[in-house]
């Protein structure tokens, strides 16, 4: 990704007309899917639909093997951090979402990911702290605008 397009694309995250946020926003993550061509798409496709199928420990591994394979692959990470979240294996799905977010500090996806881990783990400062982090990059994003409140109003 070029630095001058992802700038556009940050630009039209924070644009008031919708379409044209849900454009960046679907742009983003086209980008982030195909980072490694056919072959990385075509295995992440591979572990969701694995995942779909109940066949947890596949998917995993098929994820966990790529990611060995393809350690820079910021969207693996991500997919993997998706699925122990689902399994409620929140801290290694924390562990997933910082990687993803060093690999790619506007993946707003593992921002957001990284909240909910938190969340549920009880932690809602921290919670807090990583929506508003995806806010920054998606200021319209209403979900974690909820969720801010909603874990605010925890620490009530």
């Amino acid at each position: 990704m070029n630095e001058s397009s992802i700038a556009q694309l940050l630009e039209d995250l924070k644009n008031p007309d919708e379409q044209i946020r849900d454009q960046a926003t679907q742009e983003f993550w086209h980008r982030w899917f195909m980072q490694k061509g056919m072959y990385g798409w075509e295995l992440l496709q591979r572990s969701q639909k694995l995942l779909e199928a109940g066949q947890i420990a596949e998917a995993e591994d098929l994820l966990t093997d790529l990611i060995g394979d393809q350690p820079d692959f910021a969207e693996a990470w991500n997919r993997r951090a998706v699925l122990y979240y689902m399994q409620g294996h929140y801290k290694q799905s924390i562990s997933d979402c910082r990687q993803v977010i060093k690999l790619n500090p506007i993946h707003f996806g593992a921002l957001h990911g990284l909240g909910l881990c938190y969340a549920a783990l009880g932690d809602y400062p921290t919670a807090i702290q990583a929506f508003r982090q995806a806010l920054e990059i998606q200021p319209h994003a209403l979900i974690n605008q909820k969720l801010i409140l909603e874990c605010t109003a925890r620490l009530s």
